[in-house]
Order: C-alpha cells, then structure tokens, then sequence
C-alpha cells in the first residue's frame, strides 16, 4: 500500500483497531475477528477530534491474508510513472524549430525562446568563452555542452588528436558527440535550451553538420565564430594543456573553416569584438535565424 509523500506511515493494524491517523467511521461496521473465548473484550476506543482529512493510500487495496483482494482495483488504475528527482523526464526526441519570439519581443534577441544552438569555429575563435557567457545570461534557463570537455571524461586512454587523428580518436570524438546529442535532448525536453559548441568542417558534412542534425534534431541552429587568422593564432597561443596546437595546425584549420563562406549559415567574425558584444550578436544572429531558419 503506498502513502502520500511526507505524510507519516500509519502503524500496523491490530484486530479490532482502527489506525492511527486514519478515520474511525465505518469501523462499527467492520469489526475485527471476535476474541478469543474467555478474554476480556478490548475497550472502545474514545471518541476523536475531527482533524484534518487524513491521507488516503493510492492505488489498489492490498488484499488480506491468505485470499483475494476485498476490493479489486479500479478499472483503468495503473501505478504511478517513475521519476527521477521532481522532473519526469520524457523520452529524448530530436528537437524541432523552435517557434518565432512574440511580437513583443521583436528587437529583444532571442527572449524566452527555447532552443538548441550549435556554435562552429576553429581553436581559438572563443567558442566556449562566447557561448558559455551567452548561455550565463539569458533571461530562461540555457545549458552550455562543450564537446571537447566530453572527450576529455576519458581520463585512462584518452585519444588525443595531437598525436594523430586515427581509428580510436574518430571514435571517442562521435562518441562524444552522441553523448552530447543526448544531453541536449534531455535539457530541451526539460525546457532547458542549449547551446553546443565544436570545430566542425565544411569539407566533413556527413561526420560534422549532418552527425549533429542526426544526435540533435533538425532544429538545430548553427552558427560559426570566424575571426581573423592573427586573432586566432594570439589567442591559441595564450592556452595550455592539450588544447594549444601549433601554428601550422591552427592556420590548417582555420583554413578548412573559411570553407563556410557561401554555405548559407551565419558567420560571425569577432576579430574586434570582446565577449560581451559577440554573445550579443550571437543573439541577434539567433533571433533572425528562428525567424528564417537557415538551409544547410
């Protein structure tokens, strides 16, 4: 038998008593097994105050001992869904446009549209630093998935592309992917949107745009941050770690990435731009983009 949350569990039920915390009416009615032959009959319970309503079980009786149920469930009743937290998490589906701001919010961005974003660039065009400060201050709850800080959950026998892009980093990069696409399916059925960031490449449809359409859903918003080679390769060279790459690599890329020009998605060159005014942009780039979704 299953109780409301929080209320306190009535004790076990005695013969001929009714439950504490539980209404006494109809108990007359019901009485419990006669004693035992030569015992003293219990006394009668002293009247109750009336109280609040008391908590009533959900779901089916429990039948007694040793036979069926005294009361056979309710056509139609099925047991409750399981949760996880407060939230019932429905089951992730690709995320479709989402629909115009209001004319109220005309000229205001983006304002309290849900939506998935994903952010294209090569190393060091501040993709995580513009997208994780767009994501900070929104008006409506948004969740910024970088994928290189997924691939980097592998700690023992982590593939780095530095050493070369091979079978075992191709696959723990669309794993990552994958997992992304997953989590950003969650947020947005939760109401939450989401914005991704990766570097990916024009000449790499099927691996790139179109594997993140397929994890993520059609209603995925793409935009790329292209500054200008010499910002690019300042900034790469005030990082640490496994994402600084050497200049030859940089100049590579960014080269590949010029290859979005004339692709029909939106391009941002932040070259004079601090991270303030490029996520501002970004919005407004956004805001124009759910209006006119983008062909790609």
């Amino acid at each position: 038998m299953q109780h409301a949350v929080g209320a306190p569990l009535p004790p076990p039920h005695r013969p001929g008593h009714a439950a504490t915390g539980w209404t006494t009416q109809g108990a007359a009615h019901h009485p419990g097994p006669p004693p035992f032959p030569g015992t003293p009959a219990p006394p009668a319970a002293a009247p109750r105050l009336q109280g609040p309503p008391a908590p009533q079980p959900q779901g089916p009786p429990a039948p007694p001992r040793g036979g069926a149920p005294a009361h056979p469930p309710a056509p139609g009743w099925a047991p409750p869904a399981d949760t996880t937290g407060h939230v019932h998490l429905p089951a992730g589906a690709p995320v479709a446009a989402p629909a115009p701001p209001p004319p109220a919010d005309h000229g205001a961005g983006t304002g309290t549209a849900t939506l998935a974003v994903l952010l294209i660039g090569p190393a060091g065009a501040g993709k995580t630093t513009v997208a994780r400060h767009w994501a900070r201050n929104r008006r409506v709850p948004t969740a910024h998935i970088s994928l290189d800080d997924v691939r980097e959950w592998v700690c023992a026998g982590f593939a780095d592309p530095q050493d070369g892009w091979n079978d075992q980093s191709e696959a723990q990069y669309r794993l990552a992917r994958r997992t992304c696409g997953f989590a950003a399916r969650n947020f947005l059925a939760n109401g939450i949107s989401c914005i991704l960031d990766d570097a990916v490449f024009p000449d790499r449809p099927v691996v790139g745009l179109g594997g993140w359409k397929r994890h993520v859903g059609p209603g995925l918003l793409p935009v790329v941050l292209l500054p200008g080679l010499e910002i690019v390769l300042e900034r790469n060279a005030e990082r640490t770690g496994n994402r600084r790459l050497s200049d030859e690599e940089v100049a590579g890329i960014h080269g590949r990435m010029a290859g979005w020009y004339g692709s029909g998605l939106p391009i941002i060159d932040n070259s004079k731009y601090d991270v303030e005014t490029t996520a501002r942009v970004l919005d407004d780039v956004l805001a124009r983009a759910i209006a006119s979704p983008p062909s790609f």
